[in-house]
């Protein structure tokens, strides 16, 4: 039996998670996916670099709020697995972490096992759920079978709000879940900006909605208002390769990256 059966991936329509995933290289991705993104690699060239800039960055803020003592996980907005996963760098650091994920998506179920190795010692867990209903999202039993609320936890909205316009209340759907976390739970957060292309982002706006996937950028400040009322770690608000990067990763201009990245943590 094929992983896909039964699932309806409208292979024929673009889709953004394996558009992601033919930037960082992937193979679960097909011909809808790979001439849309081909319409956006030739608007916009340094999308590569953008996905991967992305991705490094998933690797070091996770790396750091578990070296800080934080063991718990909430990712939301998953996208298809590409090892190492946010499991894997948790657990490298803190066997023990326990990590939720959270996706909507088809593309992903078919993949949701790839997302449970956990180590022995940990756990992991795959919750189908939508982040524009926290609500519903935060009362999966799959979520409270595996991590504890009362607990910090880290909240991982990486490369997510960009596809929930403020007609779909993003700002107050973060604020819910901000609102349910322990003091000591952190905001990692990534996110399309039009502040260093601006003709570029919009074409590439252009193209997904062509595609039938809502994007909409936002200004630094937009982004910053994401994580109001909490604290946020060195650097602060900045483009996504100057988030503590490492020394031994390539140096990618902040233009290439085209996004801004944060950690904050709830006092």
């Amino acid at each position: 039996m094929s992983r896909y059966d039964g699932v309806d991936l409208r292979l024929n329509v673009p889709h953004s998670a394996r558009m992601y995933d033919y930037y960082l290289g992937g193979f679960t991705n097909f011909a809808a996916d790979r001439e849309a993104a081909g319409h956006v690699l030739a608007s916009a060239s340094w999308v590569r670099e953008a996905a991967r800039a992305n991705r490094a960055f998933m690797h070091r803020s996770t790396r750091t709020l578990a070296r800080a003592g934080i063991d718990q996980f909430l990712d939301i907005g998953t996208g298809i697995p590409t090892s190492p996963n946010l499991h894997e760098v948790a657990q490298s650091i803190r066997p023990r972490a326990r990590v939720v994920y959270a996706d909507n998506d088809p593309i992903v179920l078919t993949h949701a096992q790839a997302l449970l190795t956990s180590s022995p010692e940990g756990r992991t867990a795959y919750v189908e759920a939508d982040v524009t209903d926290p609500g519903g999202l935060l009362a999966a039993p799959g979520l409270h079978g595996t991590i504890d609320l009362t607990r910090p936890v880290a909240l991982s909205l990486n490369a997510l709000l960009h596809f929930v316009p403020d007609a779909r209340g993003a700002y107050e759907l973060v604020e819910f879940l901000k609102s349910v976390l322990a003091p000591g739970s952190a905001l990692v957060m990534t996110h399309i900006t039009p502040d260093f292309a601006p003709e570029e982002v919009s074409r590439i706006v252009g193209i997904y909605e062509a595609a039938g996937t809502a994007l909409q950028a936002r200004t630094r400040a937009e982004f910053a208002r994401f994580f109001d009322g909490w604290t946020l770690l060195d650097p602060g608000v900045v483009p996504l390769p100057h988030w503590r990067p490492d020394p031994d990763e390539p140096p990618v201009p902040a233009a290439d990256a085209a996004g801004y990245a944060a950690v904050a943590l709830r006092p």
